[in-house]
């Protein structure tokens, strides 16, 4: 009965006039990302930091962190939404959590069959949105109520599950995936140590002394890199876009997608509570659970509605359940989410276990407002898949000024100093050259968030062991971590030692 009574005071929070607001402004600058190619999540999500940040100005604090993160949340599964309009109407994914739906959504577009394609993939969305939250709802109290008895030790082996999961998963190359994870907990030592006062890497510069800005970093290799990648390799859109035509889908497109959408939701809520799973890997593997189940497997990739319906479906069902770690035990399972729980920490408030403890308001304020939020999307989507469909004709020349104007100035309101700018623009570039050469950003972006936390656990951890390292394996829970992590880390090696492919995060 708590669980509802808290739910109940969320939707007080979230249908508050202003909240709702920044729920709508969200998802609708969400759909717009992820309909845009190559801008994505992530980018989107750091990209408006710094405008919340502006636009919540002379509120309280809590306040101003639940419309904040109402707000980027909203950008974030609302980007979900939008990735399917290009895959479908351009075979161009939005994103790459929406690469598995050009493979059918394309085809039925050729066919004439686009209104229904998309209608399918809002309303699946709109479904596994829903599935997702229930299971927020249900699992969240539970589990930061666990994850209070936890220590220094456990909360430190947790951290490294967190970035093993992500670094695990994160590219290509592992290697390359632990160096920028390495990098990432390097940048964040940077700056006076908490408990010492010693001055790291500062080299007696004034302005490193409180260390690297997460917001700049993280504004400058998702959107900067991304802008400096589109001009440098005029990586334009010149695919032809497939006429909508008839938005509702027929009573057999329901029929026939009604299973695959039940069966994706749940797939991708569960895929998405493991941390470094992502959306990538749910849509994939709904599509083959689709196919291996399906009595003629034949139709798929020449335009079946159940390879739009599956892949779609998982993969918003993924970012509800991808909450579930952030908000419950402070550990971000992807790119995104990370980038949530930095602008969490940028207003004071520490995602984990005493969240739901310390600010409730904010914690059931968010999840009730993204019942709002996927209502809204549905309601967006279904009249306004046509104007959608035009944003994607928007010419680069307009979009890429207006990228760097917000970033440049983003960064400057929250920051006000020029060094940031300079360090903005060598992220920047740092961003473009690290993705030409398949360095993924994620674990990076990871290390710097989880940095400080695993630092102070471990510290806190050796202080009470006097200074005895056997305290993370004698700790049952801590050693639990520990073995998963160091699995998550061999397990895809072994599989690609034995020339088997291993699926990789939408967010590397």
């Amino acid at each position: 009965m708590d669980v509802l009574q808290f739910l109940a005071d969320g939707f007080v929070s979230a249908l508050q006039w202003k909240n709702l607001l920044f729920a709508f402004v969200g998802v609708l600058i969400g759909t717009a990302v992820g309909v845009l190619p190559g801008i994505g999540p992530m980018s989107g999500v750091a990209l408006l930091i710094p405008v919340t940040a502006t636009l919540t100005s002379g509120q309280d604090p809590d306040s101003a962190a639940t419309s904040a993160i109402i707000l980027l949340a909203g950008v974030y599964y609302g980007a979900m939404y939008g990735g399917s309009t290009t895959s479908i109407l351009l075979n161009t994914p939005g994103e790459s959590s929406s690469v598995v739906t050009t493979l059918d959504g394309y085809q039925m577009a050729r066919q004439g069959r686009a209104g229904s394609a998309l209608s399918i993939a809002a309303i699946g969305s709109f479904i596994a949105g829903i599935v997702s939250l229930i299971g927020l709802v249900l699992l969240a109290q539970p589990l930061s109520e666990i994850a209070i008895r936890f220590g220094p030790a456990e909360y430190f082996s947790l951290m490294l599950l967190g970035l093993a999961a992500v670094s695990g998963l994160a590219s290509k190359s592992m290697t390359k995936a632990l160096i920028m994870t390495v990098v990432g907990l390097l940048i964040a030592t940077i700056g006076m140590d908490n408990v010492s006062g010693v001055a790291r890497f500062t080299y007696d510069i004034p302005v490193l002394y409180t260390g690297l800005e997460f917001l700049t970093v993280a504004v400058g290799l998702f959107a900067l890199g991304e802008v400096f990648k589109t001009i440098l390799h005029r990586d334009y859109m010149n695919g032809e876009v497939v006429k909508v035509g008839r938005v509702r889908p027929t009573r057999q497109d329901l029929k026939d997608s009604a299973g695959p959408i039940a069966r994706g939701s749940l797939l991708g809520f569960f895929i998405g509570v493991l941390p470094g799973a992502g959306a990538t890997l749910a849509s994939f593997f709904s599509y083959i659970m689709e196919k291996k189940l399906s009595r003629h497997p034949e139709k798929f990739g020449k335009g079946a509605i159940e390879g739009v319906a599956a892949p779609e479906s998982a993969n918003n069902a993924s970012s509800g359940g991808a909450m579930i770690p952030l908000l419950t035990l402070g550990i971000p399972g992807s790119g995104t989410t990370a980038i949530l729980m930095g602008a969490l920490i940028m207003y004071n408030v520490q995602p984990g276990p005493l969240l739901f403890e310390d600010n409730p308001e904010i914690a059931w304020g968010l999840i009730a407002s993204m019942f709002i939020g996927n209502l809204m999307l549905l309601i967006l989507n279904m009249p306004l898949v046509k104007v959608f469909a035009k944003i994607i004709e928007t010419p680069p020349k307009y979009l890429l000024p207006i990228i760097v104007a917000i970033s440049v100035f983003g960064v400057y309101a929250v920051q006000y100093t020029t060094f940031d700018l300079l360090l903005l623009i060598g992220c920047g570039i740092a961003g473009y050259f690290l993705v030409q050469n398949d360095y993924p950003l994620a674990p990076l972006v990871l290390g710097l968030v989880l940095g400080p936390m695993i630092e102070n656990n471990m510290r806190r951890a050796l202080t009470g062991s006097n200074g005895d390292f056997s305290i993370f394996l004698t700790k049952p829970i801590s050693l639990a971590f520990l073995l998963i992590a160091v699995l998550w880390l061999i397990v895809p090696l072994l599989l690609k030692l034995r020339g088997k492919k291993v699926l990789i995060s939408e967010e590397g």
